[in-house]
């Protein structure tokens, strides 16, 4: 096989490797997409140099000056990166070298691809992490503005996928809504993990050139340093703090879209997917299937193996870089693109849906959803809670027995043949509306405390703008 173009740091080899060995170990096709943050870090450390007499402050200079150049002609699409580098490194480093010719080769002074490749992940995460952020904030707000239009709509709450007590439409996505604040938390969390510079920290020890790692920082926005070089190069954590982060993103944005699955269904019929956000049948043409809800339910799984792949690739590894952790990139990447894909589009098909509010308001009567309110009528007259189970108990084997659908329909006079403490005021306890509003604890299904909740919900979105 012909051979490609020896890298720039071909070193003690005499030969240049095979196209098939090149082709192998290349990565350009992955993170290409680090290119502007490669070159914001260069220029960082070029500056340095020259500040610190190092290099030349000519050379320093003409440096500084060809990579923001560099940098302008890719943002333009003027300058195409080469699919045959070996990586964004080694194209940027060659196009400059190109260009300036020995001043060029002085942009690696005090410097390995190590620490390099390390700076670029760091400054690329902490320039989309924000991103991610932002669109989980505007997912919150679709979430509280239908909510909002919701805290009377009467829906059945359900555990193990059974009819359970009565919330409201508001309650439940709520619900969503708190779970993905957590999920903004956490990313904050990692991006502040990633707050520590790591250029200076050269293959694994340092430099015995006078860097000043500490000016490096400050340019590029770091609040501090790495604290040890062996492992400022071979950490990964915050590669895989961020797909655990993701992996529970996605698992709720996969709950949520299961739910929507069941909703839309004629068995419950309780949402309906905007046409935008549908698909039909090949051979059934009454169809309407959500199948953005189950595609996004599915890819959860691919964003999993993203964060099992990096777990595995790293759990073997000795200190310091070992070229295993090429493809850490490869799997972050991989479970961003889906992870924010999936957010982008569960907003705009939620933001479309349309709700039934009758049909969820039917559902909160039958299955004896308010059992529970019968057992608190109980302890509110002085039973034990436990004797008050029992008799609710009763009371629904009895209507179940008796084909009652709603215990509310049983008469007064079998209610009392379980307990002489029940009275006719039980009754007006029993609809849903009375059952949602009686949960009045801070957190429960009331609609004023979930007005409550979507007003922290508000605070939460003007904080985090």
């Amino acid at each position: 096989m012909s051979e490609k173009k020896s890298p720039l740091w071909h070193g003690r080899f005499a030969e240049g490797p095979d196209a098939e060995a090149v082709a192998f170990e290349t990565s350009i096709h992955i993170d290409e997409r680090l290119a502007q943050d490669d070159i914001r870090g260069s220029v960082a450390h070029a500056g340095m140099l020259g500040k610190t007499g190092i290099i030349p402050s000519e050379d320093s200079a003409a440096i500084v000056a060809e990579l923001k150049k560099i940098a302008s002609e890719l943002e333009a699409g003027t300058l195409a990166i080469d699919p045959a580098a070996e990586d964004i490194h080694s194209f940027v480093e060659g196009v400059l070298t190109d260009r300036l010719g020995d001043a060029g080769r002085k942009v690696h002074t005090g410097r390995s691809r190590n620490d390099q490749i390390a700076l670029d992940e760091r400054l690329h995460l902490r320039r989309v992490v924000p991103l991610m952020q932002a669109a989980l904030v505007d997912l919150i707000e679709t979430l509280a503005a239908i909510a909002e239009s919701n805290t009377e709509t009467l829906m059945p709450g359900y555990t193990h996928l059974q009819r359970a007590q009565p919330v409201t439409l508001a309650h439940h996505l709520a619900a969503w809504a708190w779970q993905l604040t957590r999920d903004h938390g956490r990313l904050g969390d990692a991006l502040s993990r990633m707050d520590a510079m790591p250029l200076g920290s050269g293959a694994l020890a340092g430099s015995s050139l006078p860097l000043d790692r500490h000016q490096v920082a400050g340019e590029l926005g770091f609040s501090g340093l790495t604290a040890n070089s062996l492992d400022a190069v071979s950490d990964r954590d915050y590669c895989v703090e961020l797909a655990s982060a993701l992996s529970i993103l996605m698992m709720h944005l996969s709950r949520y879209c299961e739910e929507i699955v069941i909703w839309s269904t004629e068995e419950f019929k309780f949402v309906e997917m905007s046409e935008k956000w549908s698909t039909g049948s090949s051979i059934m043409p009454q169809k309407k299937n959500p199948d953005f809800a189950e595609l996004i339910r599915g890819r959860s799984g691919l964003v999993f193996g993203n964060l099992v792949a990096l777990l595995t690739m790293m759990k073997g590894l000795p200190l310091s870089y070992d070229r295993d952790m090429q493809d850490d990139k490869t799997s972050l990447f991989a479970a961003w693109d889906t992870a924010a894909s999936s957010l982008r589009i569960f907003t705009h098909m939620i933001a479309s849906a349309s709700w039934n509010k009758d049909r969820m308001r039917a559902a909160c009567s039958g299955g004896h959803a308010n059992a529970t309110d019968l057992a608190d009528y109980l302890v509110r007259k002085g039973m034990p809670f436990r004797t008050a189970h029992g008799v609710a108990a009763a009371v629904v084997r009895e209507c179940i027995e008796s084909g009652i659908k709603d215990m509310v329909n049983l008469p007064l006079e079998r209610m009392r043949a379980h307990s002489e403490l029940i009275e006719n005021d039980l009754f007006a306890l029993l609809t849903p509306e009375a059952g949602v509003r009686s949960r009045n604890l801070p957190g429960g299904p009331n609609p004023e405390r979930v007005r409550e909740q979507l007003a922290a919900l508000r605070r939460f979105i003007a904080d985090n703008r």
